[in-house]
Protein backbone atom coordinates (compact mmCIF):
# COMPACT_ATOMS: atom_id res chain seq x y z
CA UNK A 1 0.00 0.00 0.00
CA UNK A 2 3.13 2.53 1.02
CA UNK A 3 4.31 1.91 -2.51
CA UNK A 4 1.38 3.01 -3.78
CA UNK A 5 1.05 6.11 -2.00
CA UNK A 6 4.95 6.72 -3.11
CA UNK A 7 4.29 5.63 -7.06
CA UNK A 8 1.01 8.06 -6.97
CA UNK A 9 2.91 11.09 -5.85
CA UNK A 10 5.88 10.45 -7.71
CA UNK A 11 3.52 10.62 -10.64
CA UNK A 12 2.20 13.58 -9.33
CA UNK A 13 5.54 15.37 -9.00
CA UNK A 14 6.35 13.82 -12.80
CA UNK A 15 2.96 15.47 -13.75
CA UNK A 16 3.59 18.84 -11.73
CA UNK A 17 6.91 19.56 -13.41
CA UNK A 18 5.30 18.76 -16.79
CA UNK A 19 2.93 20.96 -16.39
CA UNK A 20 5.00 23.77 -14.79
CA UNK A 21 7.42 23.14 -17.99
CA UNK A 22 3.93 23.44 -20.18
CA UNK A 23 3.85 27.23 -18.54
CA UNK A 24 7.07 28.10 -18.63
CA UNK A 25 6.86 26.89 -22.51
CA UNK A 26 3.74 29.00 -23.39
CA UNK A 27 5.28 31.87 -21.41
CA UNK A 28 8.67 32.20 -24.31
CA UNK A 29 6.55 31.50 -26.72
CA UNK A 30 4.23 34.06 -25.92
CA UNK A 31 7.19 36.33 -25.46
CA UNK A 32 8.58 35.37 -29.08
CA UNK A 33 5.25 36.40 -30.74
CA UNK A 34 5.60 39.57 -28.71
CA UNK A 35 8.75 40.30 -29.55
CA UNK A 36 8.17 39.82 -33.47
CA UNK A 37 5.15 41.95 -33.52
CA UNK A 38 7.55 44.67 -31.89
CA UNK A 39 9.63 44.12 -34.67
CA UNK A 40 7.10 44.00 -37.62
CA UNK A 41 5.93 47.45 -36.03
CA UNK A 42 9.10 48.97 -35.93
CA UNK A 43 9.96 48.00 -39.33
CA UNK A 44 7.29 50.50 -40.68
CA UNK A 45 9.02 53.43 -40.12
CA UNK A 46 10.90 54.15 -43.59
CA UNK A 47 14.64 52.97 -43.54
CA UNK A 48 15.63 55.53 -45.77
CA UNK A 49 14.18 58.44 -47.49
CA UNK A 50 16.85 58.89 -50.38
CA UNK A 51 14.74 57.00 -52.99
CA UNK A 52 11.73 59.28 -52.40
CA UNK A 53 13.90 62.13 -52.47
CA UNK A 54 15.45 61.00 -55.94
CA UNK A 55 12.20 60.53 -57.11
CA UNK A 56 10.25 63.72 -56.62
CA UNK A 57 13.38 66.18 -56.12
CA UNK A 58 13.63 67.08 -59.50
CA UNK A 59 10.13 68.87 -59.86
CA UNK A 60 11.07 70.81 -56.59
CA UNK A 61 12.14 74.59 -57.69
CA UNK A 62 14.22 77.56 -55.79
CA UNK A 63 12.63 81.07 -56.42
CA UNK A 64 14.29 84.15 -56.56
CA UNK A 65 12.47 87.41 -56.86
CA UNK A 66 13.70 90.96 -57.32
CA UNK A 67 11.76 94.74 -56.51
CA UNK A 68 12.63 97.64 -57.05
CA UNK A 69 12.28 99.51 -53.83
CA UNK A 70 12.24 103.52 -53.10
CA UNK A 71 15.94 104.35 -51.27
CA UNK A 72 17.55 106.96 -49.74
CA UNK A 73 19.03 109.58 -52.28
CA UNK A 74 22.44 110.53 -52.51
CA UNK A 75 25.53 109.80 -49.16
CA UNK A 76 23.20 111.53 -46.55
CA UNK A 77 24.94 113.41 -44.12
CA UNK A 78 28.40 113.50 -46.50
CA UNK A 79 27.60 116.26 -49.58
CA UNK A 80 25.89 118.96 -49.01
CA UNK A 81 22.41 118.74 -51.22
CA UNK A 82 23.07 119.92 -54.98
CA UNK A 83 26.55 119.14 -54.50
CA UNK A 84 28.20 117.88 -58.17
CA UNK A 85 29.64 114.58 -56.34
CA UNK A 86 26.09 113.79 -55.44
CA UNK A 87 25.13 111.99 -58.75
CA UNK A 88 28.00 110.32 -58.98
CA UNK A 89 27.40 108.77 -55.67
CA UNK A 90 23.70 108.04 -56.36
CA UNK A 91 24.95 105.87 -59.29
CA UNK A 92 27.10 103.70 -57.45
CA UNK A 93 24.49 103.15 -54.83
CA UNK A 94 21.68 102.13 -57.12
CA UNK A 95 23.43 100.44 -60.00
CA UNK A 96 22.96 100.78 -63.36
CA UNK A 97 19.37 101.13 -64.91
CA UNK A 98 17.88 101.99 -61.89
CA UNK A 99 15.76 105.38 -61.22
CA UNK A 100 16.36 108.02 -58.62
CA UNK A 101 16.58 106.62 -54.83
CA UNK A 102 15.82 103.45 -55.87
CA UNK A 103 17.43 100.11 -54.67
CA UNK A 104 16.68 96.48 -56.07
CA UNK A 105 15.69 94.05 -52.93
CA UNK A 106 16.03 90.27 -53.47
CA UNK A 107 13.91 87.27 -51.68
CA UNK A 108 13.91 83.55 -52.13
CA UNK A 109 11.52 80.64 -51.60
CA UNK A 110 10.42 77.34 -52.90
CA UNK A 111 7.75 75.98 -54.70
CA UNK A 112 6.75 72.68 -57.07
CA UNK A 113 5.86 71.62 -60.27
CA UNK A 114 2.20 70.62 -61.26
CA UNK A 115 1.94 69.70 -64.90
CA UNK A 116 4.46 69.09 -67.94
CA UNK A 117 3.89 72.18 -69.31
CA UNK A 118 5.23 74.50 -66.54
CA UNK A 119 2.92 75.21 -64.20
CA UNK A 120 4.19 75.94 -60.62
CA UNK A 121 2.56 76.40 -57.52
CA UNK A 122 3.86 78.71 -54.27
CA UNK A 123 3.14 80.91 -51.65
CA UNK A 124 1.61 84.06 -52.40
CA UNK A 125 4.19 85.89 -50.06
CA UNK A 126 7.07 84.30 -51.59
CA UNK A 127 6.45 86.20 -54.84
CA UNK A 128 3.77 89.62 -53.65
CA UNK A 129 5.11 92.34 -55.30
CA UNK A 130 7.89 91.17 -57.51
CA UNK A 131 9.18 93.00 -60.29
CA UNK A 132 10.91 89.81 -61.35
CA UNK A 133 10.26 86.15 -60.71
CA UNK A 134 13.17 83.40 -62.07
CA UNK A 135 12.89 79.92 -61.32
CA UNK A 136 15.78 77.70 -60.69
CA UNK A 137 15.16 73.84 -61.25
CA UNK A 138 16.56 70.86 -59.68
CA UNK A 139 20.48 70.96 -60.10
CA UNK A 140 21.03 69.72 -63.74
CA UNK A 141 17.73 71.32 -64.74
CA UNK A 142 17.51 74.77 -66.43
CA UNK A 143 18.40 77.86 -64.32
CA UNK A 144 17.67 81.49 -63.94
CA UNK A 145 14.36 80.67 -66.24
CA UNK A 146 11.65 83.68 -65.77
CA UNK A 147 8.43 83.11 -64.33
CA UNK A 148 4.97 84.39 -65.43
CA UNK A 149 2.41 85.32 -62.38
CA UNK A 150 -0.55 83.43 -63.43
CA UNK A 151 -2.56 84.37 -60.42
CA UNK A 152 -2.60 84.86 -56.35
CA UNK A 153 -5.44 84.33 -53.44
CA UNK A 154 -4.08 86.63 -50.25
CA UNK A 155 -7.07 84.50 -48.20
CA UNK A 156 -4.77 81.06 -49.02
CA UNK A 157 -0.82 82.30 -49.25
CA UNK A 158 -1.06 80.43 -52.81
CA UNK A 159 0.23 81.54 -55.85
CA UNK A 160 0.74 80.00 -59.44
CA UNK A 161 3.12 80.65 -62.03
CA UNK A 162 4.23 79.51 -65.48
CA UNK A 163 7.61 78.89 -66.77
CA UNK A 164 7.87 78.39 -70.97
CA UNK A 165 9.24 75.22 -70.96
CA UNK A 166 7.62 71.56 -71.98
CA UNK A 167 8.37 68.12 -70.66
CA UNK A 168 8.79 69.22 -66.79
CA UNK A 169 8.78 66.76 -64.22
CA UNK A 170 5.86 67.12 -61.85
CA UNK A 171 4.26 65.97 -58.98
CA UNK A 172 0.34 65.40 -57.79
CA UNK A 173 -1.81 66.17 -54.95
CA UNK A 174 -2.74 63.63 -52.92
CA UNK A 175 -5.78 63.74 -50.24
CA UNK A 176 -5.03 65.98 -46.88
CA UNK A 177 -7.81 63.87 -45.57
CA UNK A 178 -7.19 60.26 -46.42
CA UNK A 179 -4.13 57.33 -45.31
CA UNK A 180 -1.00 59.20 -45.26
CA UNK A 181 -1.84 62.11 -43.81
CA UNK A 182 -2.81 61.27 -40.39
CA UNK A 183 -1.52 62.57 -37.18
CA UNK A 184 1.49 60.35 -36.98
CA UNK A 185 2.57 59.82 -40.43
CA UNK A 186 5.23 60.14 -42.04
CA UNK A 187 5.87 62.96 -44.36
CA UNK A 188 8.83 64.94 -45.98
CA UNK A 189 9.42 68.80 -46.86
CA UNK A 190 11.39 70.34 -49.64
CA UNK A 191 13.01 73.72 -50.27
CA UNK A 192 15.48 76.43 -50.32
CA UNK A 193 15.79 76.84 -46.87
CA UNK A 194 18.00 80.30 -45.62
CA UNK A 195 18.91 80.58 -49.42
CA UNK A 196 21.11 76.90 -49.07
CA UNK A 197 19.79 75.29 -51.87
CA UNK A 198 17.56 71.88 -52.58
CA UNK A 199 17.26 70.51 -48.69
CA UNK A 200 14.88 67.40 -47.53
CA UNK A 201 13.89 66.79 -44.29
CA UNK A 202 11.43 64.39 -42.43
CA UNK A 203 8.82 64.54 -39.71
CA UNK A 204 5.19 63.46 -38.92
CA UNK A 205 2.22 65.34 -39.17
CA UNK A 206 1.57 66.51 -35.62
CA UNK A 207 -1.60 67.84 -35.91
CA UNK A 208 -4.60 68.67 -38.32
CA UNK A 209 -6.77 71.46 -39.05
CA UNK A 210 -4.65 74.13 -37.27
CA UNK A 211 -6.02 77.77 -37.96
CA UNK A 212 -3.69 80.99 -38.15
CA UNK A 213 -6.08 83.38 -37.98
CA UNK A 214 -7.28 82.97 -41.73
CA UNK A 215 -10.90 83.16 -43.54
CA UNK A 216 -9.99 79.27 -45.13
CA UNK A 217 -7.15 78.12 -42.71
CA UNK A 218 -7.08 74.45 -42.98
CA UNK A 219 -3.25 74.21 -41.35
CA UNK A 220 -1.12 70.33 -41.28
CA UNK A 221 1.10 70.53 -38.44
CA UNK A 222 4.71 69.00 -38.81
CA UNK A 223 7.76 68.83 -36.69
CA UNK A 224 9.97 67.99 -40.31
CA UNK A 225 12.01 71.49 -40.24
CA UNK A 226 10.79 74.12 -42.20
CA UNK A 227 13.03 77.62 -42.14
CA UNK A 228 12.80 81.22 -43.77
CA UNK A 229 12.81 80.07 -47.51
CA UNK A 230 10.55 76.39 -47.00
CA UNK A 231 8.05 78.75 -48.16
CA UNK A 232 5.99 78.05 -51.07
CA UNK A 233 7.57 74.46 -51.44
CA UNK A 234 5.65 70.96 -51.12
CA UNK A 235 4.91 68.71 -48.23
CA UNK A 236 5.04 65.05 -49.23
CA UNK A 237 3.47 61.82 -47.67
CA UNK A 238 5.33 58.54 -48.27
CA UNK A 239 3.44 58.13 -51.80
CA UNK A 240 5.41 61.37 -52.79
CA UNK A 241 2.18 63.24 -53.48
CA UNK A 242 1.88 66.61 -52.10
CA UNK A 243 -0.44 67.14 -48.95
CA UNK A 244 0.47 70.29 -47.89
CA UNK A 245 2.09 73.37 -49.23
CA UNK A 246 5.00 75.01 -46.41
CA UNK A 247 3.87 78.61 -45.34
CA UNK A 248 4.75 79.28 -41.78
CA UNK A 249 6.55 78.12 -38.65
CA UNK A 250 6.18 78.96 -34.79
CA UNK A 251 9.17 80.34 -33.45
CA UNK A 252 10.70 82.51 -30.84
CA UNK A 253 14.21 82.99 -33.07
CA UNK A 254 12.76 82.74 -36.63
CA UNK A 255 14.21 79.33 -36.84
CA UNK A 256 12.57 75.55 -36.79
CA UNK A 257 11.62 74.49 -33.57
CA UNK A 258 9.54 71.99 -35.23
CA UNK A 259 6.50 73.41 -35.45
CA UNK A 260 5.72 74.45 -38.99
CA UNK A 261 2.16 74.55 -40.85
CA UNK A 262 1.85 73.51 -44.78
CA UNK A 263 -1.57 74.54 -46.20
CA UNK A 264 -3.35 71.19 -46.67
CA UNK A 265 -4.22 70.04 -50.42
CA UNK A 266 -7.78 70.04 -49.57
CA UNK A 267 -8.14 73.75 -49.69
CA UNK A 268 -5.07 74.40 -52.58
CA UNK A 269 -6.46 72.30 -54.99
CA UNK A 270 -9.29 73.79 -55.28
CA UNK A 271 -7.58 77.32 -55.29
CA UNK A 272 -5.27 76.06 -57.81
CA UNK A 273 -7.63 74.62 -60.28
CA UNK A 274 -9.01 78.26 -60.41
CA UNK A 275 -6.63 80.10 -60.58
CA UNK A 276 -5.63 78.43 -63.68
CA UNK A 277 -8.83 78.65 -65.15
CA UNK A 278 -9.52 82.19 -64.23
CA UNK A 279 -6.36 84.02 -62.74
CA UNK A 280 -8.43 84.22 -59.47
CA UNK A 281 -10.60 83.09 -56.94
CA UNK A 282 -14.27 82.12 -57.56
CA UNK A 283 -15.57 81.34 -53.93
CA UNK A 284 -19.45 80.26 -53.05
CA UNK A 285 -21.17 82.85 -51.18
CA UNK A 286 -24.19 81.97 -49.03
CA UNK A 287 -24.78 85.91 -47.76
CA UNK A 288 -25.39 85.38 -44.15
CA UNK A 289 -23.58 86.87 -40.82
CA UNK A 290 -22.98 84.10 -38.56
CA UNK A 291 -21.31 82.97 -34.84
CA UNK A 292 -20.33 79.93 -32.92
CA UNK A 293 -22.97 78.50 -30.97
CA UNK A 294 -21.41 78.82 -27.51
CA UNK A 295 -22.35 76.48 -24.55
CA UNK A 296 -24.38 78.61 -22.85
CA UNK A 297 -26.58 79.43 -25.88
CA UNK A 298 -27.72 76.28 -25.21
CA UNK A 299 -30.40 76.42 -23.28
CA UNK A 300 -31.72 79.21 -24.90
CA UNK A 301 -32.12 77.79 -28.26
CA UNK A 302 -35.53 75.35 -28.89
CA UNK A 303 -34.29 72.09 -30.28
CA UNK A 304 -30.77 72.09 -29.52
CA UNK A 305 -28.74 69.52 -27.46
CA UNK A 306 -25.16 71.08 -27.60
CA UNK A 307 -23.06 73.68 -28.92
CA UNK A 308 -22.65 72.84 -32.62
CA UNK A 309 -23.60 74.43 -35.96
CA UNK A 310 -23.55 78.55 -37.48
CA UNK A 311 -25.84 80.98 -35.73
CA UNK A 312 -27.39 83.28 -38.48
CA UNK A 313 -27.40 87.02 -36.98
CA UNK A 314 -28.00 89.12 -39.84
CA UNK A 315 -29.58 87.70 -43.55
CA UNK A 316 -28.90 90.75 -46.25
CA UNK A 317 -29.97 90.60 -49.71
CA UNK A 318 -28.89 87.48 -51.28
CA UNK A 319 -28.80 83.46 -51.63
CA UNK A 320 -29.94 82.91 -47.97
CA UNK A 321 -32.70 85.45 -48.16
CA UNK A 322 -33.90 84.03 -51.37
CA UNK A 323 -34.08 80.61 -49.69
CA UNK A 324 -35.61 81.84 -47.23
CA UNK A 325 -33.43 81.83 -44.16
CA UNK A 326 -34.10 84.13 -41.03
CA UNK A 327 -31.91 85.50 -38.39
CA UNK A 328 -31.63 83.42 -35.64
CA UNK A 329 -31.48 80.21 -37.54
CA UNK A 330 -28.55 77.91 -36.95
CA UNK A 331 -27.17 76.34 -39.32
CA UNK A 332 -26.76 72.39 -38.57
CA UNK A 333 -26.35 71.10 -42.19
CA UNK A 334 -24.61 72.35 -45.23
CA UNK A 335 -24.67 70.00 -48.66
CA UNK A 336 -24.88 66.55 -46.72
CA UNK A 337 -22.05 67.77 -43.95
CA UNK A 338 -22.48 68.26 -40.35
CA UNK A 339 -21.56 71.80 -39.55
CA UNK A 340 -19.86 71.89 -36.12
CA UNK A 341 -18.77 75.74 -35.98
CA UNK A 342 -18.89 78.99 -38.25
CA UNK A 343 -15.17 78.34 -39.36
CA UNK A 344 -16.00 74.55 -40.48
CA UNK A 345 -19.09 76.12 -42.62
CA UNK A 346 -17.02 79.06 -43.92
CA UNK A 347 -14.57 76.83 -45.21
CA UNK A 348 -17.12 73.98 -47.01
CA UNK A 349 -19.41 77.40 -48.42
CA UNK A 350 -16.26 78.84 -49.62
CA UNK A 351 -14.76 75.56 -51.61
CA UNK A 352 -18.33 75.37 -53.09
CA UNK A 353 -18.57 76.42 -56.67
CA UNK A 354 -20.36 79.53 -57.57
CA UNK A 355 -24.40 78.70 -58.85
CA UNK A 356 -24.23 75.65 -57.06
CA UNK A 357 -28.04 74.45 -55.62
CA UNK A 358 -27.24 73.43 -52.14
CA UNK A 359 -29.39 72.02 -49.35
CA UNK A 360 -29.44 73.37 -46.46
CA UNK A 361 -30.58 72.43 -43.14
CA UNK A 362 -31.25 74.96 -40.43
CA UNK A 363 -32.73 74.83 -36.85
CA UNK A 364 -35.70 77.19 -36.16
CA UNK A 365 -37.85 77.36 -32.82
CA UNK A 366 -37.35 73.99 -31.93
CA UNK A 367 -38.08 72.67 -35.79
CA UNK A 368 -35.81 71.66 -38.88
CA UNK A 369 -36.12 73.43 -41.64
CA UNK A 370 -34.82 72.36 -45.35
CA UNK A 371 -33.92 75.31 -47.42
CA UNK A 372 -32.35 75.11 -51.13
CA UNK A 373 -29.06 78.13 -51.25
CA UNK A 374 -28.19 78.64 -54.86
CA UNK A 375 -24.72 79.92 -54.10
CA UNK A 376 -23.47 83.61 -55.26
CA UNK A 377 -20.20 84.60 -55.85
CA UNK A 378 -17.90 85.96 -52.34
CA UNK A 379 -15.50 88.57 -54.19
CA UNK A 380 -18.46 90.14 -55.87
CA UNK A 381 -21.35 89.97 -53.29
CA UNK A 382 -19.70 90.05 -50.09
CA UNK A 383 -20.03 94.15 -49.58
CA UNK A 384 -23.79 94.14 -49.59
CA UNK A 385 -25.45 96.70 -47.15
CA UNK A 386 -27.32 95.38 -44.18
CA UNK A 387 -30.20 96.67 -44.22
CA UNK A 388 -31.42 98.52 -40.92
CA UNK A 389 -35.29 98.31 -39.64
CA UNK A 390 -36.96 101.65 -40.00
CA UNK A 391 -40.06 101.32 -37.47
CA UNK A 392 -39.21 103.75 -34.03
CA UNK A 393 -41.94 104.44 -31.63
CA UNK A 394 -42.39 107.93 -31.14
CA UNK A 395 -42.85 107.95 -26.89
CA UNK A 396 -39.62 106.21 -25.87
CA UNK A 397 -39.33 103.78 -22.57
CA UNK A 398 -36.45 103.02 -20.36
CA UNK A 399 -36.32 100.47 -17.93
CA UNK A 400 -33.28 98.38 -16.05
CA UNK A 401 -33.61 94.54 -16.73
CA UNK A 402 -30.62 92.09 -16.33
CA UNK A 403 -28.11 94.21 -15.17
CA UNK A 404 -28.64 96.80 -18.20
CA UNK A 405 -30.35 100.28 -18.60
CA UNK A 406 -32.12 100.25 -21.46
CA UNK A 407 -33.70 103.11 -23.71
CA UNK A 408 -35.93 103.13 -26.95
CA UNK A 409 -34.02 105.09 -29.78
CA UNK A 410 -33.93 108.59 -30.06
CA UNK A 411 -32.66 110.71 -32.16
CA UNK A 412 -30.77 112.22 -28.90
CA UNK A 413 -29.20 108.79 -28.36
CA UNK A 414 -28.91 108.01 -31.89
CA UNK A 415 -26.46 110.98 -31.81
CA UNK A 416 -24.53 110.40 -28.45
CA UNK A 417 -23.74 106.64 -29.65
CA UNK A 418 -23.14 106.86 -33.57
CA UNK A 419 -26.18 104.64 -34.35
CA UNK A 420 -26.94 103.77 -37.59
CA UNK A 421 -30.25 101.97 -35.81
CA UNK A 422 -33.47 103.22 -35.96
CA UNK A 423 -35.15 100.37 -33.53
CA UNK A 424 -33.93 98.48 -30.69
CA UNK A 425 -33.26 99.16 -27.17
CA UNK A 426 -30.06 100.77 -26.72
CA UNK A 427 -27.88 100.19 -23.75
CA UNK A 428 -27.49 103.61 -21.77
CA UNK A 429 -25.96 102.47 -18.71
CA UNK A 430 -24.31 98.72 -17.07
CA UNK A 431 -24.02 97.37 -14.39
CA UNK A 432 -20.16 96.07 -13.86
CA UNK A 433 -20.90 93.55 -11.71
CA UNK A 434 -23.62 91.76 -14.03
CA UNK A 435 -23.26 88.75 -16.19
CA UNK A 436 -24.06 90.90 -19.53
CA UNK A 437 -20.81 93.20 -18.31
CA UNK A 438 -19.02 89.95 -18.14
CA UNK A 439 -20.38 88.70 -21.56
CA UNK A 440 -18.79 91.95 -23.10
CA UNK A 441 -21.97 94.06 -23.69
CA UNK A 442 -21.19 98.03 -23.24
CA UNK A 443 -23.20 101.33 -23.56
CA UNK A 444 -24.35 102.24 -27.18
CA UNK A 445 -24.64 98.22 -27.98
CA UNK A 446 -28.68 98.18 -29.37
CA UNK A 447 -30.37 95.00 -28.39
CA UNK A 448 -32.82 94.34 -31.41
CA UNK A 449 -33.68 90.78 -30.46
CA UNK A 450 -34.69 88.01 -27.70
CA UNK A 451 -35.63 85.22 -27.31
CA UNK A 452 -35.37 85.09 -31.25
CA UNK A 453 -37.79 87.90 -31.78
CA UNK A 454 -37.39 91.66 -32.56
CA UNK A 455 -38.41 93.54 -29.58
CA UNK A 456 -38.55 97.59 -30.61
CA UNK A 457 -40.03 98.34 -26.62
CA UNK A 458 -39.09 97.86 -23.14
CA UNK A 459 -42.71 96.51 -22.71
CA UNK A 460 -41.74 93.55 -25.32
CA UNK A 461 -38.32 92.52 -24.18
CA UNK A 462 -40.18 92.04 -20.64
CA UNK A 463 -42.51 89.77 -22.64
CA UNK A 464 -40.00 87.32 -23.24
CA UNK A 465 -38.10 87.84 -20.90
CA UNK A 466 -41.19 86.53 -18.87
CA UNK A 467 -42.20 83.64 -21.82
CA UNK A 468 -38.65 82.02 -21.38
CA UNK A 469 -39.32 82.11 -17.78
CA UNK A 470 -42.82 80.18 -18.35
CA UNK A 471 -40.86 77.88 -20.86
CA UNK A 472 -38.50 76.89 -17.84
CA UNK A 473 -35.70 78.57 -19.23
CA UNK A 474 -32.71 79.77 -17.62
CA UNK A 475 -31.27 82.14 -19.94
CA UNK A 476 -32.38 84.05 -22.75
CA UNK A 477 -30.93 84.68 -26.31
CA UNK A 478 -30.62 88.47 -27.55
CA UNK A 479 -28.82 89.38 -30.33
CA UNK A 480 -26.93 92.87 -30.32
CA UNK A 481 -25.81 95.06 -32.50
CA UNK A 482 -22.89 97.23 -32.43
CA UNK A 483 -21.40 99.68 -35.31
CA UNK A 484 -23.89 97.41 -37.55
CA UNK A 485 -21.72 94.10 -36.75
CA UNK A 486 -24.43 92.04 -35.25
CA UNK A 487 -23.74 88.57 -32.70
CA UNK A 488 -26.01 86.75 -29.72
CA UNK A 489 -25.29 86.73 -26.25
CA UNK A 490 -27.02 84.53 -24.09
CA UNK A 491 -27.75 86.43 -20.85
CA UNK A 492 -28.97 84.40 -17.10
CA UNK A 493 -32.79 85.15 -15.97
CA UNK A 494 -33.77 86.45 -12.75
CA UNK A 495 -34.65 83.39 -10.15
Amino acid sequence: MESKVIAMQQEQGQARRLLVAGFAALSLATAFVFAQVTVVHAQERPETFADLAEQISPSVVNITTSTVIAGRTGPQGLLPEGSPFEDFFNDLERGPGQGPGSQRSSALGSGFVISEDGYIVTNNHVIEGADEILIEFFPGGEPGVPAELIGTDPNTDIAVLKVDLDGLPYVTFGDSNDVGARVGDWVMAMGNPLGQGFSVSAGIVSARNRSLQGTYDDYIQTDAAINRGNSGGPLFNMDGEVIGVNTAILSPNGGSIGIGFAMSSAVVTNVVDQLIEFGETRRGWLGVRIQDVTPDMVDAIDGLDLARGALVTDVPAGPAEDAGMLSGDVIVNFDGIEIEDTRELVRIVGNSPVGKEVPVEVLRNGDTEQLTVVLGRRETSEAVAFPASSDVEEAPETSDILGLSLSEITPELSEQYGLDIEAGLVITAIDGASEAASKGLIEGDVITEAGQQAVTTVAELEGRIQEAKDGGRKSILMLVRRGGDPRFVALPLDE
